[in-house]
Protein backbone atom coordinates (compact mmCIF):
# COMPACT_ATOMS: atom_id res chain seq x y z
CA UNK A 1 0.00 0.00 0.00
CA UNK A 2 2.77 2.45 0.87
CA UNK A 3 4.41 2.39 -2.58
CA UNK A 4 1.03 2.62 -4.30
CA UNK A 5 0.36 5.73 -2.23
CA UNK A 6 3.79 7.13 -3.12
CA UNK A 7 3.15 6.53 -6.83
CA UNK A 8 -0.21 8.32 -6.55
CA UNK A 9 1.53 11.23 -4.79
CA UNK A 10 4.22 11.42 -7.49
CA UNK A 11 1.57 11.61 -10.23
CA UNK A 12 -0.36 14.44 -8.55
CA UNK A 13 0.50 17.98 -9.68
CA UNK A 14 1.12 19.23 -6.12
CA UNK A 15 2.36 15.87 -4.87
CA UNK A 16 5.85 14.61 -4.27
CA UNK A 17 8.70 15.88 -6.43
CA UNK A 18 12.47 16.26 -6.29
CA UNK A 19 13.89 19.75 -5.88
CA UNK A 20 17.31 20.95 -4.84
CA UNK A 21 17.98 20.34 -1.15
CA UNK A 22 17.63 23.65 0.68
CA UNK A 23 19.05 24.10 4.18
CA UNK A 24 17.71 27.67 4.37
CA UNK A 25 14.13 26.58 3.63
CA UNK A 26 14.57 23.72 6.06
CA UNK A 27 15.56 26.17 8.79
CA UNK A 28 12.64 28.43 7.84
CA UNK A 29 10.19 25.56 8.35
CA UNK A 30 11.75 24.75 11.72
CA UNK A 31 11.16 28.39 12.73
CA UNK A 32 7.53 28.11 11.58
CA UNK A 33 7.20 24.94 13.69
CA UNK A 34 8.57 26.69 16.77
CA UNK A 35 6.19 29.62 16.24
CA UNK A 36 3.23 27.26 15.87
CA UNK A 37 4.11 25.50 19.13
CA UNK A 38 4.42 28.82 20.92
CA UNK A 39 1.11 30.00 19.48
CA UNK A 40 -0.61 26.73 20.46
CA UNK A 41 0.54 27.20 24.06
CA UNK A 42 -1.36 30.46 24.38
CA UNK A 43 -4.39 29.43 22.32
CA UNK A 44 -7.63 29.03 24.28
CA UNK A 45 -9.93 27.49 21.63
CA UNK A 46 -9.44 23.72 21.33
CA UNK A 47 -9.89 23.47 17.55
CA UNK A 48 -7.23 26.12 16.93
CA UNK A 49 -4.96 24.60 19.54
CA UNK A 50 -5.21 21.29 17.64
CA UNK A 51 -4.58 23.03 14.30
CA UNK A 52 -1.54 24.91 15.56
CA UNK A 53 -0.12 21.80 17.20
CA UNK A 54 -0.61 19.76 14.04
CA UNK A 55 1.05 22.45 11.92
CA UNK A 56 3.99 22.58 14.32
CA UNK A 57 4.50 18.87 13.73
CA UNK A 58 3.90 19.14 9.98
CA UNK A 59 6.30 22.07 9.51
CA UNK A 60 8.98 20.18 11.48
CA UNK A 61 8.59 17.12 9.25
CA UNK A 62 8.48 19.27 6.11
CA UNK A 63 11.74 20.91 7.20
CA UNK A 64 13.35 17.47 6.99
CA UNK A 65 11.96 17.00 3.47
CA UNK A 66 13.34 20.37 2.42
CA UNK A 67 16.77 19.36 3.67
CA UNK A 68 16.54 16.24 1.47
CA UNK A 69 15.14 18.17 -1.49
CA UNK A 70 11.56 16.90 -1.58
CA UNK A 71 8.65 19.21 -2.34
CA UNK A 72 5.05 18.34 -1.55
CA UNK A 73 1.86 20.33 -1.08
CA UNK A 74 -0.35 17.39 -0.08
CA UNK A 75 0.00 16.68 3.64
CA UNK A 76 -0.93 13.00 3.39
CA UNK A 77 1.78 12.58 0.74
CA UNK A 78 4.37 14.22 2.99
CA UNK A 79 3.52 11.61 5.61
CA UNK A 80 3.56 8.80 3.04
CA UNK A 81 7.06 9.90 2.03
CA UNK A 82 8.20 9.77 5.65
CA UNK A 83 6.71 6.30 6.11
CA UNK A 84 8.44 4.95 2.99
CA UNK A 85 11.76 6.76 2.93
CA UNK A 86 12.46 7.86 6.51
CA UNK A 87 11.65 4.70 8.48
CA UNK A 88 15.22 4.52 9.74
CA UNK A 89 14.86 7.98 11.25
CA UNK A 90 11.35 7.94 12.75
CA UNK A 91 9.56 5.26 14.71
CA UNK A 92 6.24 3.88 13.52
CA UNK A 93 4.61 5.48 16.58
CA UNK A 94 5.93 8.94 15.68
CA UNK A 95 4.61 8.66 12.14
CA UNK A 96 1.24 7.36 13.34
CA UNK A 97 1.06 10.27 15.80
CA UNK A 98 1.47 12.93 13.10
CA UNK A 99 -1.07 11.13 10.90
CA UNK A 100 -3.47 11.08 13.84
CA UNK A 101 -2.81 14.79 14.42
CA UNK A 102 -3.78 15.48 10.78
CA UNK A 103 -7.03 13.56 11.27
CA UNK A 104 -7.74 15.48 14.48
CA UNK A 105 -7.12 18.79 12.73
CA UNK A 106 -9.47 17.86 9.88
CA UNK A 107 -12.15 16.61 12.26
CA UNK A 108 -11.99 19.66 14.49
CA UNK A 109 -11.85 22.26 11.71
CA UNK A 110 -14.14 20.85 9.04
CA UNK A 111 -16.86 19.13 11.04
CA UNK A 112 -19.11 20.58 13.71
CA UNK A 113 -20.26 17.22 15.03
CA UNK A 114 -16.95 15.37 15.39
CA UNK A 115 -15.22 15.58 18.74
CA UNK A 116 -11.57 14.82 19.21
CA UNK A 117 -11.08 12.50 22.20
CA UNK A 118 -9.39 14.31 25.10
CA UNK A 119 -6.73 11.60 25.41
CA UNK A 120 -5.66 12.02 21.76
CA UNK A 121 -5.81 15.79 22.06
CA UNK A 122 -3.56 15.79 25.13
CA UNK A 123 -1.14 13.37 23.50
CA UNK A 124 -0.43 15.59 20.49
CA UNK A 125 -0.17 18.69 22.68
CA UNK A 126 2.41 16.96 24.87
CA UNK A 127 4.29 15.29 22.01
CA UNK A 128 4.59 18.14 19.49
CA UNK A 129 7.62 19.80 21.15
CA UNK A 130 9.54 16.52 21.31
CA UNK A 131 8.55 15.75 17.71
CA UNK A 132 10.08 19.09 16.69
CA UNK A 133 13.27 18.23 18.57
CA UNK A 134 13.31 14.80 16.90
CA UNK A 135 12.92 16.35 13.42
CA UNK A 136 15.80 18.74 14.14
CA UNK A 137 17.95 15.79 15.23
CA UNK A 138 17.03 13.90 12.05
CA UNK A 139 17.89 16.92 9.89
CA UNK A 140 21.24 17.25 11.68
CA UNK A 141 21.92 13.53 11.25
CA UNK A 142 21.25 13.57 7.50
CA UNK A 143 24.63 13.88 5.84
CA UNK A 144 25.25 14.15 2.11
CA UNK A 145 25.43 10.37 1.67
CA UNK A 146 22.12 9.79 3.50
CA UNK A 147 20.44 12.48 1.43
CA UNK A 148 21.81 11.10 -1.85
CA UNK A 149 20.60 7.59 -0.97
CA UNK A 150 17.08 8.77 -0.07
CA UNK A 151 16.95 10.85 -3.26
CA UNK A 152 18.18 7.89 -5.33
CA UNK A 153 15.46 5.61 -3.92
CA UNK A 154 12.81 8.28 -4.43
CA UNK A 155 13.98 8.97 -8.00
CA UNK A 156 13.70 5.24 -8.80
CA UNK A 157 10.10 5.26 -7.57
CA UNK A 158 9.41 8.44 -9.56
CA UNK A 159 10.67 6.80 -12.74
CA UNK A 160 8.50 3.71 -12.12
CA UNK A 161 5.43 5.86 -11.47
CA UNK A 162 5.95 7.93 -14.61
CA UNK A 163 6.49 4.85 -16.82
CA UNK A 164 3.07 3.56 -15.84
CA UNK A 165 1.40 6.78 -16.92
CA UNK A 166 3.28 7.08 -20.23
Amino acid sequence: MKMAEIKWCIRKKSGLSLIEPNANLSEGYFIKAEQAIESARTEKVAEWKIAKTYYAMYFALYAVLQKIGIKCEIHACTMAFAKCFLQGYFSEEELVLISDALSMRVDSQYYVNKDVPDEQFKEILQTAPSFLVKCKAVANRLDENNILEIRRRFKAETEKAKKKTA
